[in-house]
Formats: C-alpha cells, sequence, structure tokens
C-alpha cells in the first residue's frame, strides 16, 4: 500500500500542491498578522477589536482559517486525484492492473488524506509559531490562549486536523456520485459554510454532534467508495 500511495504522489505530480500548499500558509499567515498585529481588526472609531462574538482568542482565528482552506484544498485534490480520472477513463487503465480495485481506489485516497493531514498541522504549528514570536515585540489583539509546552495543545492540533480533512471526504462522494469534479469543489465550499460559518451567533463550529454525524458520514461515504469499486461500472 506505501508504494502506491508513492506512486499516486508522483503521478499527480504532488510537487505542484506542496507548492499550494507553501503559498496558502504565506497567505495565511498574512491575514493573521494582519487581524492580530496590524490593525485590521480594530475598529478605527473606537480603537477597540471588532470581532464576533467567541473570536476574543487568536486560536479561534488560526483554525478556522486553516479548516476553510483545507477544506476546499483537500476537495480539490480529491477531484483531481479521483474524480477527474473516472470522468478522462484513466480509471479503466488503473483497473485493468493486476491489483484490486479496493487498493487502488484505498491508495489513492490515503495519499490525499495524509498529505492534507500533514499539510495543515504544519501549517497550523507555522502560524501558531509565528504569532508567538512575533508577541514577543508586539502587543497581540486577541489572546494567546495555547502553550507550547502543553501537550494538550499538540492533542488538540492533532484531533482537530485529522477530523476536518476526514470530513472533507463527503465532497468526494458527492463529486462520484455526480461525476462532476465541479460537484466536488463546490461540496467543499457548502462544507465550509456548515462547519465554519455563522449567523449572527449561531454556528455550528463547536458543536460535537454535528461534527460526529459529519465525521461518521464521512467515514461511511469513503468506505462505501471502496466496496463499491469492484462491482460498479467505470463513468
Amino acid at each position: 500500500m506505501g508504494k502506491l500511495i508513492i506512486l499516486e504522489w508522483k503521478k499527480n505530480n504532488t510537487k505542484k500542491y506542496i507548492l499550494s500548499a507553501f503559498i496558502m500558509a504565506a497567505c495565511l499567515f498574512l491575514l493573521i498578522f494582519g487581524i492580530n498585529f496590524w490593525g485590521m481588526a480594530v475598529d478605527p472609531d473606537t480603537g477597540m477589536v471588532d470581532a464576533p462574538t467567541g473570536y476574543n482568542q487568536i486560536s479561534v482565528f488560526i483554525d478556522v482559517l486553516t479548516h476553510m482552506c483545507y477544506t476546499c484544498f483537500c476537495a480539490t485534490m480529491l477531484a483531481g486525484y479521483i474524480v477527474s480520472t473516472y470522468k478522462n477513463k484513466r480509471m479503466s487503465l488503473m483497473f485493468s492492473y493486476p491489483i484490486s480495485r479496493k487498493k487502488i481506489l484505498s491508495s489513492q485516497m490515503l495519499a490525499v488524506w495524509i498529505f492534507n493531514f500533514f499539510a495543515t498541522v504544519l501549517t497550523k504549528l507555522f502560524l501558531y509559531l509565528a504569532v508567538q514570536i512575533q508577541s514577543q515585540y508586539q502587543p497581540s489583539a486577541f489572546g494567546l490562549d495555547f502553550n507550547f509546552s502543553s501537550p494538550a495543545f499538540y492533542i488538540q492540533l492533532t484531533l482537530s486536523s485529522a477530523i476536518i480533512i476526514s470530513i472533507s471526504f463527503v465532497a468526494l462522494f458527492i463529486g462520484l456520485v455526480m461525476n462532476s469534479s465541479k460537484a466536488t469543489i463546490l461540496a467543499s465550499i457548502l462544507l465550509v459554510c456548515l462547519t465554519q460559518g455563522n449567523i449572527g451567533s449561531f454556528t455550528l463550529a463547536n458543536n460535537l454532534i454535528f461534527y460526529a454525524i459529519l465525521l461518521i458520514s464521512s467515514i461511511f461515504f469513503a468506505v462505501l467508495s471502496v466496496l463499491r469499486a469492484d462491482s460498479q461500472d467505470l463513468m
């Protein structure tokens, strides 16, 4: 399986995704610093920080912005690795190899999941570290509610990254059902709105039951897609 995953990374030119992840991290860095250190969140009339209810800690901004970006980024990779291979009939060639269809599809999914999981974790660590360093020289507009010496910090960071990337696989099932890469990406945008958006003070971002339902659904859809690989006709 490991060799198949590495082959998927090589075949899909993962270098371009690595470059895109670096660019995205740089953009997030500028946005976080603009919000926290450069006055973007300060009301010019009152001189006070103007932020939605519950957004008084910097970790909220880092998590929300990173999760939004990587939900869409993961869906884009899923569209390129899997959905498009069905559309352009490359999957029929891959399924002609003396390898189980389930194993091929599983390796594609794992290749995307592993890449995005580590990219999300590293991006968050980079942003937290940058904020920590800058806060030594400039006052932070938002509370610094993280502690690099605490194991709980790394556990929370790792679990939240794993969950948000796993949830992104709901978009894959929608893309496969509709035979559309665009549908995969649009579904990820809808997931972003549901998981990270808010209407006034109402948000599902901290609703554990909602996240549990999405996570279970994503696992179910991923397993269903793999199980159907042997029996379903190619698109």
